[in-house]
């Protein structure tokens, strides 16, 4: 089970050099360290291209981070990509597959801090935690576009008939145990207004005969 939802944000250039790797690698900011440090292996990162505002690819993370020795990514502003962490790739798009962020930002969770119109302004930066919920949405859209028609998305909702036989069985929890109601009493155990209450005959005690 991941632990946590991350989306990574590059420019075109920069993707394309991930991409050209076979998404097995991955460069973080150093600026970032404090979120590069929660990272852990099985963690789910999504690709997002910023100037394209696409999303491209899923991937799985297969290690913690590591400091590189080697500069692999341009430099986005003032700072390199010194952090790496290894990938296992999860669902990659082709290039008319993109998927355009504007179709989807409106059903995010993530966005609902920015006003509608400046939801692109919540993917600025170089890598965000996503909610769960948000990343099962995209995948899962990516996944409709990669497989086609053959993709079923996964289906967690309960069967009616189990639903049932849970409503039921806790209604037949709340009779007494020989299933059989009580003549004369109410729920409480209490005999009901105007029930005459049953007495058991003593030992030896004749009953009285019926008249004919």
């Amino acid at each position: 089970m991941p632990s946590n939802f991350w989306m990574m944000i590059n420019n075109e250039e920069n993707f394309r050099i991930t991409q050209a790797r076979g998404f097995t690698l991955l460069g973080l900011k150093a600026q970032h360290r404090r979120k590069v440090q929660r990272i852990t292996e099985g963690d789910r990162v999504l690709l997002y291209i910023s100037h394209l505002r696409r999303f491209a690819a899923t991937a799985t993370a297969m290690s913690s981070f590591y400091e590189g020795e080697e500069p692999i990514w341009v430099n986005e502003g003032s700072t390199g990509f010194p952090y790496h962490i290894k990938l296992q790739p999860g669902v990659i798009l082709k290039d008319e597959q993109f998927i355009d962020a504007n179709l989807l930002a409106p059903r995010l969770e993530y966005i609902k801090r920015w006003n509608p119109e400046d939801w692109y302004m919540a993917f600025q930066g170089n890598l965000h935690l996503l909610p769960k919920n948000d990343f099962t949405l995209i995948e899962g859209e990516m996944k409709r576009l990669h497989f086609g028609k053959s993709y079923v998305p996964a289906d967690f909702t309960p069967a009616p008939d189990s639903q049932r036989r849970r409503r039921s069985g806790g209604r037949r929890n709340r009779q007494p145990q020989n299933g059989q109601p009580q003549t004369g009493q109410n729920p409480s155990g209490q005999n009901e207004p105007g029930q005459p209450q049953f007495r058991p005959p003593q030992s030896g005690q004749a009953q009285p005969s019926q008249r004919n």
